[in-house]
């Protein structure tokens, strides 16, 4: 067996394993907090929709974990069985260009992927979120939403892994470093253009109607120094229950967006405090922040590809007999998540610093109090649970657990 089967072995294992682990401290956490309401929520949430947020947690943490079991074993079919060389030899057998052959196996095993993907898909929509009351979409929707988003990854990956390919061939041994101005570039336009001409094709953004939560907004934006395109609401409602609020788009092109769900269930004063912590992240320049990191990373792993490409051992450690730029690219995209897995805690470490002191900049712009009811209400009507495993939320969550989050924002209330 290659060495660096063994390796790729280990890593998996051990990943595996973590995350296995990981999830069954949270099924017994969770389980074991169902009963009683934290104290710092007793007031505020009943015992129900407490319960009801854990059954929804512990629910999707099972199937979380049937999907690790399935997503392991699909890598390995990929990879060490030859699924991935099969579909090469395939493509190769047609005598196309290796440009050509390289883009049809790329698309082919995405397709495949998606293809792989739906069943699990149509079960968290129509068995999980309709179960808990969260789902709105209809069939026919999910079907529409299926085909659109098809043919857009057609209409944008296709060029892209074009030209892609086209530098790996032809632009010599620096070909990485131009692939990731491309990529950069590529990534820049796509969040500019996203709100203006991507979005609208699956949602209707219909600006704010109300005048009074307009206005307080408009003087918020103002007070914090923040341009954008407009203040949108966007019908969520369409495909489901949950509500959210998010800032989109790029320099000019920027874009505050309310899901009708939230602006519904929020009051003004809440509405305001949910978006002072989102410009929170504008004003303390997290998106920067994020956007640096990505292009450091994406500059380090194109340059590890541009060197792990040219090495026989990769492409024979991981199932594949007839080396090739799109078959390194393929495979450096199944893979790197198992290398980068143990990245997951740093990660979500400095992206809970980001939300903890857009909490701050959000509690000097209006109300720690307003936000904390905000976000009650969000942590019910979304199901959270209050309760996570510490260290399963330490690994995987984003933002806080509830608790934390409450308890630091209560620290701020004058």
């Amino acid at each position: 067996m290659e060495t660096f089967t063994l390796v790729f072995l280990l890593f998996l294992g051990i990943s595996v394993v973590v995350q296995f682990w990981l999830s069954q401290r949270h099924l017994a956490f969770v389980t074991q907090n169902q009963d009683k309401v934290p104290d710092a929520f007793s007031d505020k949430i009943s015992l129900e929709a407490h319960q009801k947020a854990a059954k929804y947690t512990t629910t999707n943490t099972r199937v979380g974990i049937f999907e690790l079991a399935f997503s392991t074993l699909l890598l390995l079919a990929w990879t060490l069985a030859g699924g991935l060389d099969l579909l090469d030899q395939v493509w190769r057998g047609l005598e196309y260009s290796p440009i050509v052959t390289g883009i049809a196996v790329i698309l082919s095993a995405m397709l495949i992927m998606g293809l792989i993907d739906i069943p699990m898909s149509i079960y968290h929509t129509f068995v999980i979120e309709q179960r808990f009351g969260f789902n709105h979409t209809t069939p026919k929707l999910f079907v529409v939403d299926m085909i659109k988003n098809t043919v857009l990854t057609l209409a944008i990956g296709t060029p892209l892994i074009w030209v892609f390919l086209w530098l790996m061939e032809n632009a010599g041994s620096l070909w990485w470093f131009y692939a990731w101005a491309v990529w950069m570039s590529f990534a820049l336009i796509m969040m500019w253009a996203y709100p203006a001409f991507i979005a609208p094709l699956f949602n209707k953004f219909n600006p704010l109607e109300d005048a009074d939560l307009a206005t307080r907004i408009q003087n918020l934006l103002e007070r914090c120094g923040f341009k954008s395109k407009g203040i949108f609401v966007m019908d969520g409602s369409r495909r489901s229950a949950h509500g959210n609020a998010y800032f989109t788009g790029l320099g000019a092109n920027k874009r505050i967006v309310f899901f009708d769900t939230l602006i519904k269930s929020l009051s003004p004063d809440e509405v305001e405090a949910v978006l002072a912590h989102e410009l929170g992240h504008f004003k303390r320049k997290h998106i920067q922040k994020r956007i640096g990191v990505t292009f450091i990373t994406s500059l380090i792993g194109l340059a590890l590809l541009g060197w792990v490409m040219q090495q026989d051992w990769f492409y024979h450690g991981l199932g594949v007999q007839e080396s090739s730029n799109y078959i390194a690219l393929m495979l450096f995209m199944l893979v790197s998540p198992v290398f980068t897995f143990f990245l997951h805690p740093i990660m979500s470490f400095f992206s809970r610093k980001h939300e903890f002191e857009a909490d701050d900049f959000a509690a000097l712009q209006t109300s720690a109090a307003d936000l904390i009811t905000a976000l009650v209400k969000l942590y019910e009507e979304n199901a959270n649970t209050l309760t996570p495993d510490p260290l399963y939320s330490a690994f995987h969550d984003s933002h806080p657990p509830a608790p934390v989050r409450v308890a630091h924002l209560a620290t701020k209330m004058t």
